[in-house]
């Protein structure tokens, strides 16, 4: 079985939120690692690229048995992605979000 992978306007707004956070912190010199930001989303494309073949095996976000989180690993931290199974061929991420953030946008 493979499902369909899609993004809602926010979700793709939040991976450019995500995107722009690391650029700017790495252009302040935090390390100065300007390939940092490309490689954060390229984890988070990856992580969600697992959705196709088993959403079901992320963990519950809410009541609902089709509603769920993806954690993603990167760095100290990752990222979490809200998703909801439509159907059995569908899957829609709703919103992304770094791990330290309180919750999503």
């Amino acid at each position: 079985m493979s499902f369909q992978v899609r993004l809602t306007v926010d979700a793709a707004e939040d991976l450019e939120r995500l995107f722009d956070f690391v650029l700017q912190r790495e252009l302040q010199g935090h390390s100065g690692d300007l390939d940092l930001a490309d490689r954060a989303l390229q984890a988070i494309k990856d992580g969600m690229a697992t959705l196709r073949t088993s959403p079901f095996t992320c963990r519950k976000a809410g009541s609902s048995p089709f509603l769920r989180e993806l954690v993603i690993p990167f760095g100290r931290s990752g990222y979490i992605a809200l998703f909801e199974i439509i159907d059995s061929e569908t899957v829609v991420v709703a919103a992304v979000r770094h791990q330290l953030e309180d919750d999503y946008h």
